[in-house]
Parts: C-alpha cells; sequence; structure tokens
C-alpha cells in the first residue's frame, strides 16, 4: 500500500487525449508546461511518483531528460525539473521513440519519420534510414495518410551500448498495434544517429497489411519467410558480443511469430550475421520481452498467452538461465511467477524492476520487485493511477530514479512514473 510523503494528493494530469485505433494518432498533449513537483508515493521497496508538470519526458540519460508537448521538443540537464532548451515541432503529438545518445545527440521520431539534434535542440534534421545496400529506404505511402504505422516506437527502454569504446544504437518497433501495418525491422547507428541503418528486416506477415493490397506489394522483406507482429526487446550480451531479439506475437495461420534471435556486428564490413534461436506459438516462456544480461546469466520476463487446453496452465514468469542453455527449458530457473503476462523488465544495481500487461492482470497498475536479484519477491498494484501497463523501462537518472511508461490498457500514451528504489 502507499504512504503518501505529502500533505496532499495532486489530481493526475493525462499528458495526451486519447489515441483513437481507427485514426492511430497518438493523442494531443496537454498544456502541462510549468515545473511543479507531484507527490511521492512510499513502498517497502520504492519511491514512487508521476512526472512533474511540464512536457511528457519521453527518454532520460544520466541528468538529460527528451520531452514534447504543446507544438514543440524539449530538452532538459537536471532531470525534468527545468527545460532549458526547446524547439518548435509542430508534429510533437506524433512521437513515438527518442533516444539521447552519449555525445548528447537526440534522435527521436514520430510514427514514419527520423530526426537528429547535434546541438541540444537548436535545431534538428530528418535522417532517412539506409537500407542493407545503401539505396534510401523510405517509409510507405498509406492508403489513409492517418495510419502510417509506427516504424520506430519501441516497448523496451535501454537502445545503446559501448563496444570497445564505441557507442552503438540497436533498436526493433514495437509496431501493428496502432496507427496502421507496418513492417517490422530492427534498425542500428554507429555514428551517433547521423547515419541510420536496416540491422534486420522481417518478412511479410499477410495478417497485418493494408486492405486490398495485393501479395507482391505486401510490407516487408520478401525474401525473408521469418514473420512477427513486432519486436518486443533487442538487447547486447558483451561476453558473447552478440545482440539477442524476441518478437511477438501469435501464430494466426501463416507461422509462428514468436521468435528469439542472435545477432553479431562486424564492424569492419558493417555487416550483420543474424540466425534464429527458436520459434514458437503464444503459450510459452519464449513470448517474452524485458531481455536481461547480469553476471553471465540471461534473465528474461515471459508474457506467455494464447490457446491451451483446459488442464494446462500458461507458461509464463520470470526465468534465469545461461545464455548457452537458453533454447532447453529444462535448464532454466524459475525466478518467480506472478501469474499474469510480464512482457518488460529491467535490472539495475541489483534491483529488479517488472511490469503486467494490464488488460491481462487483476492489479490496475502491476509492479513486480526483487531488491535482491531474485531472492525475494514482491507484488505492488499502484491502483490510484488507474488500469496502465508500465513498459518502456529507462535506467535510473543521475537522481536515482527509473523512468516508465504508463500506457492505457496496453499500449495508448498516458502518464510517466518515475521509481527510486529503496538503498
Amino acid at each position: 500500500m502507499f504512504r503518501s510523503t505529502l500533505a496532499t494528493r495532486r489530481q493526475f494530469l493525462v499528458s495526451s487525449a486519447s489515441c483513437a485505433a481507427a485514426t492511430g494518432i497518438v493523442g494531443e498533449i496537454l498544456p502541462r508546461l510549468t515545473a511543479a513537483d507531484s507527490p511521492i508515493r512510499e513502498t517497502e521497496h520504492f519511491w514512487c511518483r508521476l512526472a512533474p508538470a511540464g512536457p511528457y519526458i519521453d527518454s532520460q540519460r544520466d541528468n538529460q531528460a527528451f520531452g514534447f508537448g504543446k507544438g514543440k521538443v524539449f530538452l532538459s540537464e537536471d532531470n525534468a525539473k527545468t527545460w532549458a532548451h526547446s524547439h518548435e515541432f509542430p508534429d510533437a503529438e506524433n512521437i513515438t521513440f527518442s533516444t539521447i545518445l552519449k555525445n548528447g545527440n537526440i534522435l527521436f521520431a514520430t510514427r514514419e519519420r527520423l530526426f537528429l539534434s547535434a546541438d541540444k535542440l537548436k535545431s534538428y534534421r530528418e535522417i532517412i534510414v539506409k537500407n542493407h545496400d545503401g539505396a534510401d529506404y523510405l517509409p510507405h505511402k498509406p492508403l489513409n495518410p492517418d495510419q502510417p504505422g509506427w516504424y520506430f516506437h519501441s516497448l523496451d527502454g535501454i537502445h545503446t551500448w559501448d563496444i570497445d569504446g564505441k557507442e552503438i544504437l540497436v533498436w526493433g518497433n514495437y509496431c501493428n498495434v496502432l496507427g496502421g501495418p507496418v513492417p517490422v525491422n530492427i534498425y542500428y547507428s554507429t555514428d551517433s544517429g547521423q547515419t541510420v541503418k536496416l540491422a534486420y528486416a522481417f518478412g511479410r506477415n499477410p495478417k497485418f497489411q493494408e486492405k486490398g493490397t495485393t501479395p507482391s506489394s505486401y510490407l516487408g522483406d520478401p525474401t525473408n519467410s521469418v514473420i512477427c507482429r513486432h519486436l518486443h526487446a533487442v538487447v547486447y550480451h558483451p561476453a558473447e558480443r552478440a545482440f539477442y531479439a524476441c518478437t511477438g506475437d501469435i501464430n494466426r495461420g501463416h507461422g509462428d511469430e514468436c521468435h528469439w534471435l542472435r545477432g553479431q556486428y562486424d564492424w569492419q564490413r558493417d555487416s550483420w550475421n543474424w540466425r534464429v534461436l527458436i520459434s514458437v506459438n503464444s503459450n510459452s516462456r519464449y513470448k517474452s520481452g524485458g531481455i536481461n544480461f547480469v553476471d553471465g546469466y540471461l534473465y528474461w520476463a515471459a508474457d506467455a498467452n494464447g490457446p491451451k487446453d483446459a488442464n494446462q496452465k500458461h507458461d509464463r514468469g520470470l526465468f534465469r538461465c545461461r545464455p548457452e542453455d537458453f533454447v532447453d527449458a529444462s535448464k532454466h530457473t524459475l525466478l518467480y511467477n506472478p501469474e499474469y503476462e510480464i512482457a518488460n523488465m529491467i535490472i539495475e544495481d541489483g534491483f529488479i524492476l517488472a511490469g503486467h500487461c494490464a488488460p491481462a492482470s487483476t492489479y490496475a497498475t502491476g509492479i513486480v520487485v526483487s531488491p535482491d536479484m531474485g531472492k525475494t519477491w514482491k507484488q505492488y498494484d499502484l491502483s490510484e493511477y488507474g488500469s496502465r501497463s508500465p513498459v518502456r523501462f529507462h535506467p535510473k537518472n543521475s537522481d536515482g530514479w527509473f523512468r516508465v511508461d504508463l500506457r492505457k490498457g496496453w499500449i495508448e500514451r498516458a502518464e510517466v512514473l518515475f521509481i527510486k528504489p529503496k538503498p
């Protein structure tokens, strides 16, 4: 249960209008552009608070935060207490992705367009993704211009890693839920967002295409038989110098959509080598997300769902194994079974933080924590936030707060929550 550290309770300010599935528009940001602190709540294991009044805080890194609202983009250098930098950006309400690079560059995207600022938002320019052959990879022309698809939106919140002193940015798009049909890709950049390329393009899934489109014009890579609905997570494992990616969703008669892939990047050749580790249907621990590598172990969260026999349970929970044992379920350790679908998880400084998928849970806003790397566990229902799914977990900022999206239902943008583990 919550214990308030303030005398009054702030009325929740919803940061976006309802995102209509029929249009796929993310929603108009309400004018929350003052820097008032929000009340802090307390549990046994952490403090939590909604984002302070102001721009919608879309990403953070160290002391920096990127936000948007009222037709502008914003940059804070004091953990969203004030917003020293801003720039007009008329399509701000349709921002679906952002990341702050190590050198301070900010890469951000609307539904189908990608932009880079290299001067603290004094200016920005559009970035055109490059295909494997170096040609421009351009978004398709949708039949309905209000549904261009979510080309760059991510479900996870960690997208950059240092390899031999060089930063690489890698992420995949969580799409084909709102906003219209779109191809599913993994993107990467090795030059701080100045050039963004395709690392992997999934095949053509007949289920997620515009109505009336002929198979010859389907979205996706026609040479790839591996299909999915969207990416759940892409994560780097330094010990193997390899990336792991997991996808969803369910076999709809065209093949399994839940895959784990392992990819390695060749810096000298600027090329990728990917292989599928396993492909399954949706009632499996391999339908998952929240991938983390810590001290030689692979940790992940399962959101298994879909068809099962009457006497069968969903194969879900929070798991751990050695990476080399991943495809052998007999060598997995079930650390904790929250009984509900979990697709997002982050581990930092020995603290495990995961979130329920609200439509599949009896909790309003379900949070799962372990303060000791899985030895003990506790679930919390942060019910006063309403029915919300925590997604897009960002590493702690310089004040020690994780940043988490709270989504209405499953994926419509609502509020931003900050969580700070107790010592």
